[in-house]
């Protein structure tokens, strides 16, 4: 599946597309390959993960700037190479330490054969730089997955800069705040109670051609509100507790 074609036929579709929210992190340490393999073995569409780059150039799979919470290192991200990156230990749900590494997107690319569709949130401002947007594109472009891919952010900027490039990359805002759909994007990411505040959101955002995936990591609690309202995928940090929940509403 592309992101294009799954915009195109979603009205056929008997179920919102499941994407693992840094792959199965109560199972697992978050956004490592091992994480990533579970949710796909639970059933998962599309895989989300985060973007940092290392002082010396890698884009690695991390979602915090600073490195204290996940690993047994301190200080930013960016202040590390790989090397020293690939030295430090992550941590495991139970606060244990993993034999897991922080991954590189080409990694898990290599891992997954460039077949998982994957969501994509930048959080390093250096994607604002040209050179660093084009190195993240040729990455997607040498596995054939640029269709198949798509970027989002909270940072509008950083969006734009990975669309300057001209990869024609599905890209997409999440937003905490704004109650209404943005025009001219792929993709939105409203977090979940504004589609309460909203339940005009879903149908506002598809007259606008856009795909709505709700920021909720426990979308469970309310699946029957966001299948009455259509949306197109759920971000989940269990994608098994989501595939049995939308089985038992006939969904799955």
């Amino acid at each position: 599946m592309d992101w294009g074609e799954y915009r195109r036929t979603r009205g056929q579709r008997s179920r919102p597309l499941v994407i693992a929210h840094r792959g199965m992190p109560k199972q697992a340490p978050e956004n490592t390959l091992h994480s990533f393999a579970l949710a796909l073995q639970q059933g998962a569409d599309v895989l989300e993960t985060d973007l940092h780059i290392t002082r010396d150039g890698a884009i690695v799979l991390f979602h915090d700037a600073h490195l204290g919470r996940m690993t047994d290192g301190t200080g930013p991200i960016f202040t590390q190479t790989l090397a020293e990156l690939k030295r430090l230990r992550l941590r495991n749900p139970d606060d244990t330490w993993s034999t897991q590494q922080i991954p590189t997107l080409g990694e898990l690319l290599a891992m997954t054969k460039g077949e998982a569709p994957l969501l994509l949130e930048l959080k390093d401002v250096r994607f604002l730089q040209p050179e660093i947007a084009k190195r993240l594109v040729y990455l997607l472009a040498d596995y054939g997955v640029l269709a198949k891919t798509a970027i989002v952010s909270f940072n509008a900027a950083l969006v734009e800069a990975v669309r300057q490039t001209g990869a024609g990359i599905p890209s997409g805002l999440i937003t905490m705040n704004n109650p209404l759909p943005r025009q001219g994007m792929e993709l939105l990411g409203p977090a979940w109670p504004l589609l309460l505040a909203n339940p005009l959101y879903v149908a506002w955002a598809h007259r606008l051609g856009s795909i709505v995936a709700p920021l909720d990591l426990t979308p469970e609690a309310r699946l029957g509100y966001y299948l009455r309202l259509g949306v197109d995928a759920l971000l989940t940090d269990d994608s098994a507790l989501l595939m049995q929940a939308l089985r038992k509403q006939g969904r799955a």
